[in-house]
C-alpha cells in the first residue's frame, strides 16, 4: 500500500449514533485519532511545510491547524501534523529529508468533536442505514429561516435534522418542515417548527430589495429568484405593470426602483399587509400601488385604473447623491445645500402620463391559468379600445405542467391557455415559452408569455 493510500486509510468519520431518535446528544460526537507528527524548531516548520518532498504526508484535513504550537515546550519548538499514523508509512524520501532537518518524530492525539463535521456527516452517523443515502440537508434560506421539505421516512428524525441543521448553520435561528397540506385560498404552505426560535417574520434581501413578512402566513419561494430577476429586466422603465398575485412584491418592488408604475394585487390579506410595508421600506411608494381583491377582479379593474388614475410620466433615471451634487455646482448652486431625494421635474411636461399597461404578471402556478378568462373584452370599451390600438399588453403566466419533454409540455399549456381564452394563440401573438424549474421528479413550472390577442381583448367590440 503506498503512502497516499495509506493516508486515506485515516477514519475521521463520526462515531455511529443510530440510537438517537427525538433528542440530538452533541457529546456522543467524539474522537481520538493518534497521528503522526514531527517536533521541529519555529524556523524549520516553513521549510517543510514548502518541501514538495512533504507535500504528500502533511496534515490537509479541514479545520485541522497543520502546525501547533508544542504542548511539551509552548514557547519554543513547534509540531507539524501528518496525515499518517506510523513512521513506517512515511516514504523513505520523506524519512531522509526529516532527519537532515533535525526533526524529531512523535504521536499526536487529534480530537475531533461534533464541531468539527458537517450536518451531513453528523446525519450520516444518527440516521439508519437504509436511509443514508438520501440525507436530507438540502433546504433553502429565508432571512433567519430554514424550510425543509422532508420525506415522510425521515419524519421521526425531524428534530434531530432540524437541530443539526441549525447547529451547522450559524446565521440561521429558525428551522421550519413544509407540511404537504396547503391553504386553498391563499395557496402558501403549512409549515411546522422542527428547530430553533418560533419566529417566522423574517427580512430577506433580493435584488437590492428588503422585503419583511410572515413566512408562515404568505407564499414566498427562495428558489424564484431567477425568475423575479429575468421577468423585472424584460420591462423598459417607462412600462406600467400589473401585478395580478403580487405576494408581498418580489416582481413589483424591484419594478418600482427601476422606475415601472406598478399596479401591484394580492388576495391574500397579509400579503398585502406586508406588500404595503415593503413598498414603503424601499422607497417606490410612488410609483407602487397596492391592492387586496380577487385575481380576475383586479385584471378587468387594472385597465380602467391607470386610464383614470395615471401615473406621472417616467422622469429618467434617479440620480445618485454624488450626481445632484454634481449638477448643483454646474448650476452654479453651493454643494452643501440641500440635496433631494428624488430628481427635479419629477413629470416632466413634454411626456404623458402612463396610462397603458404594458405587462401582466400573473405568479400564481397552481391556477394562473384560470384566470386567463378575465382577458375576454377586457379592452372592448371605446376608451380603452383607443388607449390600446397604439400596442397590446405582454401576458406572462406561470403554470405547472407534468409533461416532461419540451414539445409535449408546450402543446399542454398551449391547449390549457386557448381552453382559457377561447383563442388559439398564433405566430403573430409572440409567444415564448421559458422553463422556470424543476419542482418535483414529474412536474416542471414554466412561464408563457404572449401578447394579448386583439381577438381575445376586444372581444364585445367585433
Amino acid at each position: 500500500m503506498s503512502v497516499s493510500q495509506r493516508a486515506l486509510a485515516i477514519d475521521t468519520s463520526p462515531p455511529p449514533a443510530r440510537w438517537m431518535k427525538e433528542t440530538l446528544d452533541r457529546s456522543a460526537f467524539h474522537r481520538t485519532i493518534p497521528v503522526l507528527a514531527a517536533r521541529v524548531a519555529p524556523a524549520k516548520a516553513g521549510i517543510l511545510l514548502k518541501a514538495d518532498v512533504m507535500r504528500r504526508t502533511i496534515m490537509n484535513l479541514p479545520k485541522v491547524r497543520t502546525v501547533l504550537s508544542d504542548p511539551e515546550d509552548p514557547k519554543g519548538s513547534r509540531l507539524l501534523l501528518f496525515r499518517v499514523q506510523q513512521e513506517a508509512d512515511l516514504s523513505e524520501e520523506a524519512r531522509a529529508f526529516l532527519s537532515q532537518q533535525e526533526a524529531i518524530l512523535t504521536s499526536h492525539e487529534l480530537q475531533l468533536d461534533y464541531d468539527y463535521w458537517t450536518a451531513d456527516e453528523i446525519l450520516q452517523a444518527v440516521l439508519p442505514e437504509e436511509l443514508l443515502e438520501g440525507s436530507p440537508t438540502g433546504f433553502a434560506i429565508t432571512g433567519h429561516l430554514a424550510h425543509m421539505n422532508l420525506n415522510a421516512e425521515y419524519l421521526p428524525y425531524k428534530h434531530i435534522i432540524g437541530q443539526v441543521v441549525l447547529d451547522k448553520n450559524k446565521r440561521l435561528r429558525t428551522v421550519v418542515n413544509k407540511l404537504d397540506s396547503i391553504d386553498t385560498k391563499f395557496r402558501f404552505f403549512k409549515m411546522e417548527l422542527i428547530a430553533g426560535e418560533p419566529d417566522f417574520i423574517v427580512e430577506h434581501h433580493e435584488s437590492d430589495c428588503r422585503f419583511t413578512f410572515d413566512f408562515s402566513q404568505v407564499y414566498w419561494n427562495s428558489r424564484l429568484h431567477t425568475e423575479h430577476e429575468r421577468l423585472v429586466q424584460l420591462f423598459q422603465p417607462s412600462d406600467v405593470v400589473a401585478d395580478v398575485f403580487a405576494g408581498v412584491g418580489p416582481f413589483a418592488v424591484p419594478a418600482g426602483k427601476k422606475g415601472c408604475a406598478v399596479l401591484a394585487n394580492d388576495l391574500n390579506p397579509n400579503s398585502y399587509k406586508y406588500l404595503e410595508q415593503n413598498i414603503h421600506d424601499n422607497k417606490v411608494a410612488e410609483l407602487v400601488r397596492a391592492s387586496c381583491e380577487d385575481g380576475k377582479d383586479f385584471i378587468r379593474s387594472s385597465v380602467l385604473t391607470a386610464l383614470e388614475n395615471p401615473f406621472p410620466a417616467y422622469a429618467g433615471p434617479k440620480l445618485t447623491k454624488a450626481q445632484l451634487k454634481e449638477k448643483r455646482r454646474k448650476q452654479g448652486q453651493p454643494e452643501d445645500s440641500a440635496v433631494p431625494t428624488q430628481p427635479e421635474d419629477p413629470s416632466p411636461p413634454f411626456l404623458p402620463p402612463r396610462n397603458r399597461i404594458a405587462h401582466f404578471v400573473m405568479n400564481l402556478p397552481d391556477s394562473a391559468i384560470t384566470f386567463l378568462g378575465a382577458f375576454k373584452g377586457l379592452l372592448a370599451s371605446g376608451k380603452l379600445r383607443e388607449v390600446y390600438e397604439g400596442g397590446m399588453p405582454v401576458v406572462h403566466c406561470h403554470c405547472f405542467t407534468r409533461e416532461l419533454e419540451l414539445e409535449v409540455a408546450e402543446k399542454d399549456i398551449r391547449q390549457r391557455v386557448a381552453a382559457e381564452l377561447g383563442y388559439e394563440l398564433q405566430e403573430e401573438d409572440e409567444v415564448s415559452l421559458h422553463l422556470v424549474r424543476s419542482v418535483a421528479p414529474n412536474k416542471d413550472m414554466y412561464c408563457i408569455s404572449f401578447r394579448l390577442p386583439r381577438q381575445v381583448a376586444f372581444l364585445d367590440a367585433q
